[in-house]
């Protein structure tokens, strides 16, 4: 009995539109995958043995994306759907493109070509799943494993030496022995794949369940090429009673210790794992020992905040994206009082886009740290959160731009435009960050009266 699954309207449109020109077009890949394990997926592909310029003659609105690898964009509506034509590829010269794509009738010859078997299964509702490489049986068992000689699929895209562990990490799955064994010795061929590549695997081995894979990555050697500085974290120890794991495994344990459950904005967890991913990135280069043999690691979330900016760059991440995950390090060990004075400078300082992402920072840097003093410091922070939210609440003057006054009203007062202002409303802010009841536009032209004697 054939095995069914469900295909989207437009998919089945498109592959049935397909046949009845006379030609074969399955569902292809993730898509299929994701399926058969009951996940959404993100998007769905399909080929066929049709070549490109037969796909667009079938298709009223087409774009040619990829037409020299044989694929073309079939666009419905407001959708679109890459139909790539069954290839074989030939001699990769630089660990990602073949030198040349040949079209093939034969639907074993393309799936051949794909990189996990897990990802090599077809489907349309006349044939059920075409399997020729045991991809069925990889995902019963929870296995990544490379179709055909693992050492030849990484040669070709060594991308994919990456992608076995983001799978894995997603799927919560184990990589197979000789795919692992192919991954580590071709590991230092990583170096020829694009930053912006190695971030998008990166980034969603991160947003996974599993971002302490990134230990799997280390013991592999894939840190070393993609992220030495997490090398070194791995080879520093924290004697410190506040610690019970070396940096690096701190930091993968405090990733796992988010819950990517808790985040709506699932961008907000991508800006939380990367911070955590980073936050003690200067420790190895700021520890000191004592006379009693106690380590620390004075100045490391500075030293961190440039490390994790030159890191971000390197896989060229956005502007906004550096700027978040570079504060989060910054403040990362610095916890105010439980007061509401404290929490509001500290609110000032930081930036109220991301303290809520802080907040999460600190109980997840808590909970990868030792039982040493634990429940104080999980108390504390219940304290810092509680008065946070009543501060938040009660839209307290945290910033210049909630100060009930400006620049044009302080000139309009009688003062000249240029540095002295600026001083001035920082003032009257420190003076609302201390009092709240202080934000009164006539409170504080008062005030400045005042300081002008």
């Amino acid at each position: 009995m054939k095995k069914r699954i469900f295909l989207p309207k437009d998919v089945k449109f498109i592959i049935e539109s397909i046949e009845n020109a006379g030609f074969e077009a399955y569902a292809v890949g993730g898509c299929v995958r994701d399926t058969l394990l009951g996940r959404t997926p993100d998007d769905w592909d399909i080929t066929t043995s049709a070549k490109p310029n037969e796909v667009k003659e079938i298709f009223r609105r087409t774009v040619d994306t990829g037409i020299q690898h044989g694929t073309v964009t079939v666009m419905l509506k407001e959708k679109s759907y890459e139909v790539t034509t069954y290839r074989i590829d030939g001699e990769y010269e630089d660990s990602r493109h073949p030198k040349k794509v040949e079209f093939t009738p034969n639907l074993k010859e393309d799936l051949a070509r794909r990189d996990f078997t897990i990802n090599a299964m077809a489907y349309n509702e006349r044939d059920g799943i075409v399997d020729e490489f045991g991809g069925m049986e990889d995902l019963a068992k929870g296995i990544v494993r490379a179709v055909g000689y693992a050492e030849s699929r990484f040669e070709e895209d060594a991308l994919r030496i990456f992608r076995a562990f983001r799978f894995a990490a997603v799927l919560n799955f184990d990589i197979a022995e000789d795919t692992l064994a192919a991954a580590a010795k071709l590991a230092p061929t990583l170096e020829r794949i694009s930053a912006e590549r190695i971030n998008i695997e990166l980034t969603k081995l991160l947003m996974s369940d599993n971002p302490d894979y990134i230990l799997k990555l280390y013991e592999n050697g894939i840190t070393s090429i993609i992220l030495p500085e997490f090398d070194l974290c791995m080879k520093t120890v924290q004697n410190n009673p506040h610690h019970c794991y070396n940096v690096g495994e701190h930091i993968a344990r405090s990733m796992k210790a988010v819950d990517a459950r808790d985040f709506e904005n699932k961008d907000d967890l991508r800006i939380l794992r990367f911070a955590l991913l980073m936050h003690d990135l200067g420790k190895p280069e700021t520890r000191t020992t004592d006379e009693k043999g106690v380590d620390h690691f004075s100045g490391h979330e500075l030293l961190g905040e440039e490390i994790a900016g030159k890191v971000l760059r390197r896989l060229k991440s956005d502007n906004n994206t550096i700027d978040k995950i570079k504060r989060l390090v910054r403040w990362h060990d610095s916890r105010p009082e439980a007061d509401e004075k404290s929490v509001r400078r500290s609110l000032n300082r930081v930036g109220e886009d991301i303290y809520p992402l802080l907040l999460k920072l600190h109980r997840a840097d808590i909970a990868a740290q030792s039982d040493y003093k634990r429940t104080e410091k999980i108390e504390i922070e219940n304290r810092i959160e509680q008065i946070y939210h009543d501060i938040i609440n009660r839209g307290d003057c945290i910033s210049l731009k909630m100060l009930s006054v400006n620049g044009g009203d302080l000139i309009a007062a009688g003062m000249k435009p240029g540095k002295e202002l600026g001083e001035v409303l920082k003032g009257l802010l420190e003076l609302v960050l201390e009092d709240p009841s202080c934000n009164e536009k006539e409170i504080l032209l008062r005030k400045v009266k005042e300081l002008q004697g």
